[in-house]
């Protein structure tokens, strides 16, 4: 399985190298291309990188029935600055005096396209503009939608647009705060509270007055629309079914119903408590009340206190009771523009004593408190339930006298004009391409040839990939360990799985059959009194040897003493019987040398048998083990 992982691994890098390679030499062959490029050529080259990131900006025009629009690309016309001050508030920043410049984005500026541009700081702003016609709610939807862009963050300030309600008196010389308008919509900030505003002034059908109904606060995180400096469309639908959308970059961030949804509701309810109803004296609202008929018992002491001093404790030895804890500063000195008549004596600061330092305590030494056993504080009755209790009382119910039923808020008062109130903390807030319209289509296709193209722009300037892994790792740190992870994982596989194995002990027993196997230490014991007991029979064997090799020449002696009389005999007896005497003799002479024979052939089995155990000595040493050698004993001993 390695065997084949590596060879696939190597294809692998082949491969990669090719590859490589190839790519290389195209890039040299294009550099050598480019290279003999003349200037004109060069310069035609940069004229077409540019037209391909540039944009062809045209004003956004209407494709359908609108009651006003905006582009800020021409000369701002029908706008109106406020000349009024602000109620109640100091006459240093009352006054309407905040600047406002058209011009072009800081950031991903598109050729030709142009806004309007909040410029002061700390002061307060007013500026409005009157429909083209006024829009009345009747059956036809509302689309509010405009584009903003915090070009320097925003601290504390506003970018919501006030749609003005229509009245005879309406001059827009004094737009102010208190001027009475029918819709506020937009993005709002101070600190850290994010808000994307929608109120309505409701009509009390009754009273002829107004009040301010607020959409609840969108679930979306709004942060990242105040903070990262890009153009934001900002859209707010009504529609004649008392139905509200609120969107962001055309993704809709909240919705709701105009009956259900605000706070607070736009029809009061049909009963309300009676202000004139009271509590009754004797209404008991205590669910538990003290036990009336216990009683203290007798030996509750209330005045033992709640600590007492330890009577088993002693004085540490070594306490310094006669040194202070503190003594003034002896390296202090006065200073020299010390007065003493008007600052009065001058006395040393004081400073831990250092002679306590290394004591366990200065001072008066005082037994330490401990916990009174004895202590059981005052005394009070037990709780019970209240057999009088008679709930929580509350102020009966009554028709409410102002009630009134809008199944319709969708009708609100006309809207003749539009206006922006605000005050920043932040300057460079970028207003562009207001739209009033009833049709979505309309509305998304001037967002298209407005905002659309401020995306494209912002898209193609953004830092590469790598930038904004980085910085969403900034914004949420634990992607650092995805990050970390999603590298780690191939770089793992491809070692574990490339990168050349060490070879196994099994691949070393099956190359290499003829090394011997580790031997246990019970194992090598074993052998070992195997082994003595072997050289104890070898030892045996040889001591036979030799008292068999003694007995031989005995036997040999007394043959050749037998020999040497029988011959003494013949020499004496007759020549007739010298003849069988000369074959005895004869028979004798042969068997002396047979049995000289037998002798040799003995000791050639002795020196054989000796240099087998030499053999076998010399084997102990070898590599195959003690176990071997004793092997080879016994089969030559059998």
């Amino acid at each position: 399985m390695h065997f084949q992982w590596d060879w696939l691994c190597l294809g692998v890098l082949i491969i990669s190298s090719v590859a490589a390679e190839i790519e290389n030499e195209e890039t040299l062959d294009a550099d050598v291309e480019v290279e003999d490029f003349d200037k004109q050529s060069e310069e035609a080259d940069v004229d077409r990188d540019k037209s391909s990131l540039e944009v062809v900006y045209q004003t956004p025009k209407p494709t359908g029935e609108v009651y006003f629009t905006e582009t800020f690309d021409g000369v701002l016309a029908g706008w109106v600055l406020s000349k009024t001050k602000k109620e109640d508030t100091d006459d240093n920043i009352a006054k309407y005096d905040g600047r406002w410049e058209v011009e072009e984005l800081k950031e991903n500026t598109v050729s030709g396209d142009r806004g309007l541009v909040l410029k002061s700081v700390a002061k307060h702003h007013a500026i409005s503009a009157m429909l083209t016609k006024a829009f009345i709610f009747d059956n036809k939807p509302l689309i509010v939608q405009y584009e903003v862009n915090f070009q320097e963050g925003i601290d504390c300030g506003g970018a919501y647009i006030k749609l003005l309600s229509s009245s005879d008196d309406l001059n827009l010389e004094y737009f102010f705060d208190k001027t009475p308008y029918t819709i506020m919509f937009g993005p709002d900030k101070c600190g850290e509270d994010y808000k994307l505003h929608f109120i309505f002034r409701h009509k009390n059908p009754k009273t002829g007055e107004y009040d301010e109904k607020h959409a609840k606060r969108p679930d979306v995180d709004l942060k990242k629309f105040y903070l990262d400096k890009k153009t934001h469309l900002y859209t707010l639908v009504l529609k004649p079914d008392d139905t509200f959308e609120m969107l962001i970059d055309q993704s809709v961030v909240s919705k709701g119903s105009l009956l259900e949804d605000m706070v607070p509701s736009v029809n009061p309810p049909k009963e309300i408590e009676d202000p004139s109803d009271k509590k009754p004296d004797d209404w008991d609202e205590r669910p538990k009340i003290p036990d009336p008929n216990a009683v203290k018992p007798d030996d509750w002491d209330e005045d033992e206190p709640s600590k007492i001093e330890d009577p088993d404790a002693v004085k540490p030895e070594g306490w310094l009771d006669d040194e202070p804890q503190y003594v003034p500063d002896p390296n202090a000195k006065k200073p020299k523009d010390w007065d003493e008549e008007m600052d009065g004596e001058w006395e040393a600061p004081q400073i831990p004593n250092p002679k306590c330092e290394t004591a366990p305590g200065c001072g008066h030494w005082v037994r330490p408190m401990k916990n009174n056993p004895n202590y059981k504080g005052k005394w009070k009755a037990p709780m019970i339930d209240n057999p009088n209790y008679q709930g929580i009382w509350s102020p009966r119910k009554i028709p409410n006298p102002d009630y009134f039923e809008d199944l319709h808020p969708f009708k609100m008062t006309t809207v003749s004009a539009i206006g922006l109130e605000l005050w920043s903390m932040t300057s460079d807030i970028y207003f562009d391409n207001f739209i009033i319209c009833s049709e979505k289509e309309v509305a998304d296709r001037w967002a298209a040839d407005g905002w659309g193209l401020k995306k494209l722009v912002a898209s193609a300037n953004e830092p590469g990939m790598f930038s904004q892994l980085v910085t969403a790792a900034e914004d949420h740190p634990w992607l650092w360990v995805l990050y970390i992870l999603t590298l780690a994982l191939p770089v793992g596989l491809g070692v574990l799985f490339c990168w050349p194995a060490k070879k196994t002990d099994e691949d070393i027993d099956y190359k290499k059959p003829d090394v011997s196997k580790p031997i246990t230490k019970g194992e090598l014991k074993q052998e070992r009194e195997d082994l003595e007991d072997d050289e104890i029979e070898l030892e045996e064997e040889k001591e036979n040897e030799e008292t068999a090799e003694d007995e031989r020449r005995e036997m040999e002696e007394k043959k050749r003493e037998l020999i040497k009389d029988a011959k003494k005999m013949g020499r004496e007896a007759s020549p007739s019987e010298e003849g069988e005497g000369g074959e005895d003799i004869d028979d004798e002479e042969e068997n002396e040398v047979a049995d000289g024979s037998q002798e040799e052939g003995d000791k050639s089995n002795k020196s054989g048998s000796e240099d087998e155990m030499k053999e076998a000595d010399e084997s102990t040493g070898s590599r195959d083990g003690p176990l071997k050698s004793v092997r080879k004993r016994r089969v030559r001993k059998d």
